[in-house]
């Protein structure tokens, strides 16, 4: 065997082992800190933002019946006009009313005075006690005949029960009306409720109370606020969405009811500290980061809440200025030894010579 001409062939297997040995100490691997990448963490002003699609809806609204049967007799308002509650807005026929009323306070009127008369004769036992019971008894019919003709003269008025904007006339004076005829139209624009769905993934933004920013084609160059006043207690099974109410002043009366709006929902949830997405490491049921001090790096479970593009909140787990690897995260465990570019690794400690030792 030719030793001399299998001597080049070794030298050169021992220069690449070297430079390999070489190549995976500066990349982190035996015998070297892993290299890594690291970032600090910060408080960042997050605001939750939701988009809706909704209805504009009157604060209050009714359609305008009678309680009873009869005619026309005048309307007291004019269409579109403004009102306030209890004004009167329609007359209905009342004559044959009115004379039923007459009726029963002369029957009214009968009745106690025979009463009062009886009952002066009561002492000398000239009219017996269950006679001087019947003759108050017809008294109380008579009275409740009296309260009854007075209520229904009294549903001859038709008055606005809140105050508002009257819309159409549906009839004209000396129509016959009855309990099932609409005659007009009130609604209370001087607030819109602006009822929209939200999924149910966003139930956790949502809360009475938070400030929501309305927009309508009508008026595109308009911002309406409003706050969110309610919250429905169940989520449609279908759409899996839940309703949501808010209130918007309309002083100005540009918003009408049945008006398609959207919706911005805001909700600030403050300065709270934040995380690269790529610094999280998942380990089971629980999320993790690596730390880094003095060189070295350390295993840290976290709570994470919302996440924001590029970014976590961390609810628990970090403090604001600490760097976190975002890089690397796979060459290290806890406790492992780290070096970012730019920064001196650490050193682990060297045992100090036993002095005894020779």
């Amino acid at each position: 065997m030719n030793f001399r001409a299998l001597l080049p062939v070794v030298l050169a297997s021992l220069l690449i082992a070297c430079e390999e040995d070489q190549s995976a100490t500066a990349r982190g691997g035996w015998g070297g800190p892993a290299k890594v990448a690291t970032e600090q963490v910060a408080r960042q002003h997050i605001v939750d933002e939701i988009e809706a699609l909704g209805t504009a809806r009157a604060n209050e609204s009714v359609e305008i019946q009678p309680r009873i049967s009869s005619l026309v007799e005048a309307f007291m308002f004019s269409e579109g006009q403004a009102v306030a509650a209890g004004d009167i807005l329609v007359q209905l026929e009342d004559n044959e009313i009115r004379a039923g009323l007459a009726l029963a306070e002369a029957s009214l009127s009968e009745s106690r005075s025979l009463y009062n008369r009886s009952k002066s004769l009561a002492d000398t036992q000239a009219i017996s006690a269950s006679n001087l019971e019947q003759l108050l008894a017809q008294v109380h019919v008579d009275e409740a005949s009296v309260e009854a003709a007075r209520a229904r003269l009294a549903n001859t008025i038709i008055r606005a029960p809140f105050s508002g904007r009257v819309g159409l006339r549906r009839v004209s004076p000396g129509s016959f009306v009855d309990t099932s005829t609409v005659i007009t139209t009130l609604d209370d624009v001087s607030k819109i409720k602006l009822d929209f769905s939200v999924p149910e993934t966003f139930l956790t933004v949502l809360s009475e109370g938070m400030n929501i920013d309305a927009h309508s084609l009508v008026y595109p160059d308009r911002v309406f606020q409003g706050v969110v006043a309610s919250i429905d207690t169940r989520l449609d099974p279908v759409s899996r969405a839940v309703q949501v109410r808010a209130i918007i002043p309309n002083e100005d009366e540009l918003l009408k009811p049945g008006m398609f709006m959207s919706v911005d929902l805001k909700r600030d949830r403050g300065a709270v500290i934040v995380a690269p997405e790529q610094a999280i490491v998942p380990e089971g049921g629980s999320q993790y980061v690596f730390v880094v001090a003095n060189g070295i790096a350390e295993k840290r479970r976290v709570e994470l809440g919302r996440r924001i593009p590029g970014f976590v909140a961390v609810e628990s787990g970090l403090e604001e200025g600490e760097s976190v690897i975002t890089e690397g995260t796979h060459r290290v465990r806890d406790g492992s030894q780290v070096e970012v570019p730019g920064q001196a690794a650490a050193q682990r400690p060297e045992l100090s010579p036993d002095p005894d030792r020779t």
